[in-house]
């Protein structure tokens, strides 16, 4: 792949994983909610599980896609159901303190999985595959896997740190409240531009 592709294949990286989405504002949530440190393997989930992805995605996955259409129908009503019930998590989830004996982040495993169901990341591996890999090439599809695990670690680490930053100020159980009510309320927004094909 020349150089200026790899330019703009991280560009497209960058613009994609940094914005706000439903792996971005779920990280912020956990490192709030949970710390860092708890918050590692739901990080290490959606930094490697996308890239993952993105290698079935590329050299099989997406001519299903294209050979029966409802499919994506299918998996936008899969991940609405579940983005549904992963806000009501966050949105419910007890104080701080009264939180970190019992309860958890999620897992890697459950953060890996979670990607297959992200209308979002769907959108991003196609999209990312039309443009820098067209003809499929294992080797074109490989180096947008490695593109999106390099500046997907940058992005989930961010974004769970600034969740960790302001852990101490959500220690009021009041601003915890309306902090985990806006993630979900932010979290289903950020679905419905790709679940209503806008």
């Amino acid at each position: 792949m020349p150089l200026d592709l790899i330019t703009g294949l991280m560009g497209f990286a960058a613009a994609t994983l940094f914005t706000p989405g439903p792996n971005n504002l779920m990280l912020v949530a956990s490192g709030a909610n949970f710390g860092l440190r708890r918050s590692m393997p739901h990080l290490s989930g959606v930094a490697l599980g996308f890239p993952v992805m993105i290698v079935p995605v590329g050299l099989g996955v997406m001519r299903a896609f294209e050979a029966w259409p409802p499919l994506y129908t299918v998996l936008k009503a899969a991940a609405l159901v579940y983005m549904i019930y992963l806000a009501w998590k966050i949105a419910t989830a007890g104080e701080i303190r009264a939180r970190d004996a019992e309860a958890k982040p999620l897992t890697f495993a459950q953060a890996a999985a979670f990607q297959w169901v992200n209308p979002k990341g769907w959108s991003m591996a196609l999209g990312a595959i039309t443009l820098y890999a067209p003809s499929r090439d294992l080797s074109g599809v490989l180096l947008i896997s490695a593109v999106f695990l390099t500046v997907g670690t940058v992005s989930a680490l961010t974004w769970t740190s600034f969740g960790t930053g302001i852990r101490r100020w959500l220690a009021n159980p009041v601003r915890l409240k309306w902090f985990n009510w806006t993630m979900a309320a932010l979290l289903l927004t950020a679905m419905a531009p790709v679940l209503l094909g806008l």
